[in-house]
């Protein structure tokens, strides 16, 4: 059996954590951002927890 290689795509995308977690970059701070409040550019910083559903999905794409 080959191995599986990783989707490269999700690996820019996702970061584990060191319990095994995911975490995920907020969308919406990239581009037309003189529209956009600094309150909620602001609010838009850091990282999340991938939602549930999409936990089984991700990892499989990342190989794990």
């Amino acid at each position: 059996m080959p191995k599986n290689k990783t989707h490269k795509g999700t690996s820019k995308r996702f970061k584990v954590t060191g319990k095994g977690k995911l975490r995920r970059e907020q969308a919406g701070r990239r581009h037309i951002l003189e529209k956009k409040s600094s309150r909620v550019t602001r609010r838009l910083e850091g990282t999340e927890a991938v939602a549930k559903a999409d936990v089984k999905r991700i990892n499989k794409l990342l190989g794990r």
